[in-house]
């Protein structure tokens, strides 16, 4: 039994992250969520031996070394990180995939180099309309399909980095060693880890995680019709009390995180009725682009019995977290109010 994670299936390893440790505003590398396709390479690469692959539709392919990253200029920054099928479990309707509650994310300080400055010196031609990424990972299964998946050139040459450092340290291996692209403010389905090759592209990468996997659509649909899964999607979850949880009458502490992608979070509000009366959360911790937020609310209960609390987010365009996820088969993007909401005991 891992006491740290919430395992869902050994092999790939896919963990969620307990919600105690989501009330920091870091998320510790050891209990930070593990979601792969593939076997988690046993050993670390030797970096003498390993290379960075720039190829496709350039004059010249050529490779860097781990040496040369790092005498390039460095990118620090922080970027909350999902799976696109966190909280799939908590729809009222099953969708297929991992059973996620609402661990399937974390907020890092990630240490690297800007995706551009690789691609500046790579000379970019005019035709490149994506980048794809390719990792060095085994497979599983028998077909033997890597994890490959590209990103627009205009989400490239803005807020992608390759990360190596991760909350200050090397990269973990589970978590990319020894370095990962990271698209920031959009769902780990777009940040491969292990990275080895970056192929620059006309078109999108066709492949199976491109175009069966990670799209949006309803049973009996063709996936590839649907609509790419990228960005983060605006949320707001409840890190404390615990589901279920026994609190006493007076004051009771309510914590939580919130969350908008390339978006930044406006406000947090919280709800003890069923939504009929909304009151305002106060923003705890940093405050920083494609971060959550955390936030807490003091609630002032004086009347025993069972209440179920909800939290919603707006984010800097006025949108708005909706009451009720939109369903899709897979459970994808679930950030419904209603879905994410804690019920206690007051005694």
């Amino acid at each position: 039994m891992d006491e740290l994670m919430r395992v869902m299936t050994p092999r790939p390893r896919n963990a969620e992250t307990r919600r105690p440790y989501l009330r920091s505003w870091i998320t510790a590398n050891k209990v930070f969520f593990d979601r792969n396709q593939g076997e988690i390479p046993e050993t670390k690469i030797d970096l003498s031996e390993w290379q960075l692959i720039i190829t496709g539709n350039i004059d010249t392919p050529f490779s860097i070394d781990f040496e040369y990253l790092l005498s390039m200029p460095k990118a620090i920054v922080a970027n909350t990180l999902e799976c696109s099928g966190n909280s799939r479990s908590l729809l009222d309707t099953k969708a297929s995939g991992n059973p996620w509650t609402i661990g399937g994310v974390g907020n890092a300080v990630w240490g690297g180099v800007w995706l551009k400055d690789i691609l500046e010196r790579a000379g970019v031609a005019s035709a490149v309309r994506h980048v794809a990424f390719e990792g060095f990972e085994k497979p599983l299964g028998k077909a033997q399909i890597k994890f490959i998946r590209s990103i627009p050139i205009e989400k490239a040459m803005t807020s992608t980095i390759l990360a190596y450092e991760m909350n200050g340290e090397p990269l973990p291996l589970k978590h990319g060693y020894p370095l990962r692209a990271l698209a920031l403010g959009w769902t780990g389905a777009n940040c491969v880890k292990w990275l080895e090759k970056i192929t620059l592209l006309d078109e999108p990468y066709e492949g199976f995680y491109m175009d069966q996997v990670y799209r949006i659509h309803q049973p009996g649909e063709d996936p590839k019709t649907g609509e790419r899964v990228t960005d983060i999607s605006l949320k707001s979850i409840i890190t404390q009390p615990e589901p279920d949880a026994s609190v006493p009458l007076g004051k009771v502490m309510i914590l939580g995180a919130a969350y908008a992608g390339e978006k930044d979070v406006e406000t947090v509000e919280v709800s003890t009725d069923e939504g009929e009366n909304w009151h305002p959360a106060d923003f705890i911790g940093p405050h920083e682009p494609f971060a959550w937020r955390h936030w807490q609310y003091v609630w002032n209960v004086n009347q025993p019995g069972s209440y179920k609390i909800l939290s919603r987010a707006t984010d800097s365009s006025g949108s708005k977290q909706p009451m009720r996820a939109s369903w899709n088969k897979l459970g994808y993007n679930n950030n419904g109010i209603t879905e994410h909401g804690v019920t206690v005991q007051v005694a």
